[in-house]
């Protein structure tokens, strides 16, 4: 065990277990029970695509009021409402009798998976390290490595044996009974960061500043594709699948390679975030992850699932780190919960629109190939435009003071 790692393993593995308990929450484990919903319910795909991006808004919307909630409440309080509120949905969904529910419990998810406890573990990493961010932030998010790497064929094993039902109950008992407890142990103990680095200024923007500054948005628009498309992707797994005579867990198997690959360059960009800047990076991180998109929307093969898969991997053990240490190096630690919450919330806002747009489109013939292969196109060219921006951002940020005090 390195230096780094014994005296921090407190505050890493509650980021790690925040990070990992997140993914139940997230697209890539509730579209594994999508065409059982769509069954039961009697849904198509373009109807639980709409009520998928309904809930998904609407969790944003919540979430921008309950984000900020980490600057003003105690860690641990924190962590236990998402821990419950993510319970709560996934007990619901476990029992859903009607619509009403099922949208409920959905909303739950969203808000306290891919929302609250997501941005709770990035704040509180962000806050508690300074000098290696990067590094820290890289190797507490292998929690969303691990759970990548075995929710899906775990939670398609649970499903054969329990059903779909009987497999979210089970989540909802290993949150309540394992999860809660331990994370709100973790957090009780605060750390004091080192001295804060250049770039990542202790007093920082209030929430007005960041969101009235027009570079958060080019920023956003770099930010947003690894999960816009993914959740587009993963939401429509199953009719990919379909469209193409592919077994249904051709996706899910090809998750492992995926694994190493964002292991890999987890490890790797914290420790070149620490060395040249998470701003330094932005150009070239979503490369790999526009070609694997054209890859999968021009190859029928299956063999495309396990090189989208790949260099989705790629990208995407970048973008986690990116995600930690990008907005405390540009707007400071001091409000970054509230700020966070908002970022968060507008990228959601963001990803929301993919699964019901794409399901529409597919209700009206288009197909779900061309869909993939024009937003791997559209990673190229925000590449492109980075590359052509990115000193002017980083002077920018040089030389950008705040100083407000209100969130």
């Amino acid at each position: 065990m390195t230096p780094f790692l014994k005296a921090n393993l407190r505050w890493l593995a509650a980021g790690f277990l925040l990070l990992f308990c997140s993914c139940f929450g997230q697209t890539f484990v509730i579209a594994l029970s999508g065409g059982a919903i769509r069954r039961d319910f009697g849904l198509s795909d373009g109807a639980f695509g709409t009520l998928y991006a309904g809930v998904t808004l609407a969790s944003a919307a919540a979430l921008a009021g309950l984000g900020g909630l980490l600057d003003r409440w105690p860690a641990s309080r924190v962590v236990g409402l998402a821990a419950l509120l993510l319970a709560a949905g996934a007990a619901g969904l476990s029992v859903a009798p009607n619509l009403l529910v099922l949208a409920s419990s959905l909303f739950l998810l969203r808000l306290a998976g891919q929302g609250l406890m997501l941005q709770t573990a990035y704040t509180l990493l962000g806050r508690w390290f300074s000098a290696e961010r990067g590094r820290a932030v890289s190797l507490a998010a292998t929690g969303l490595n691990a759970g990548q790497a075995c929710l899906p064929l775990g939670f398609v094993a649970a499903a054969a044996a329990l059903g779909w039902r009987g497999a979210w109950l089970g989540v909802a008992a290993l949150l309540l009974v394992g999860a809660l407890p331990l994370a709100r142990h973790l957090v009780r103990r605060e750390r004091v960061p080192e001295a804060a680095t250049r770039t990542g200024p202790a007093e920082g923007a209030t929430r007005a500043e960041a969101l009235a500054d027009p570079f958060l948005y080019g920023l956003l628009a770099a930010m947003l594709p690894p999960s816009f498309i993914s959740n587009t992707i993963f939401f429509h797994q199953v009719h990919l699948a379909e469209s193409r005579g592919w077994p249904p867990e051709v996706l899910a198997a090809a998750f492992p390679p995926y694994a190493v690959a964002t292991l890999v360059f987890l490890l790797v960009a914290g420790r070149l975030v620490d060395r040249y800047s998470a701003l330094a990076l932005l150009p070239v991180y979503l490369v790999p992850f526009g070609c694997g998109c054209l890859i999968l929307g021009g190859v029928e093969a299956r063999s495309a699932a396990f090189a989208f898969m790949l260099l989705y991997g790629v990208t995407d053990g970048i973008s986690l780190t990116l995600f930690g240490a990008l907005w405390p190096e540009v707007y400071g630690t001091r409000h970054l919960g509230a700020i966070r919450a908002a970022i968060v919330a507008i990228m959601v806002l963001g990803t929301a629109l993919g699964p019901g747009l794409s399901g529409l489109l597919v209700d009206r013939g288009v197909p779900f190939a061309g869909i993939v292969t024009g937003m791997g196109a559209y990673c190229l060219i925000v590449s492109g435009a980075l590359v052509l921006v990115r000193r002017r951002l980083a002077a920018h940020l040089r030389g950008r003071r705040f100083g407000g005090a209100a969130a």
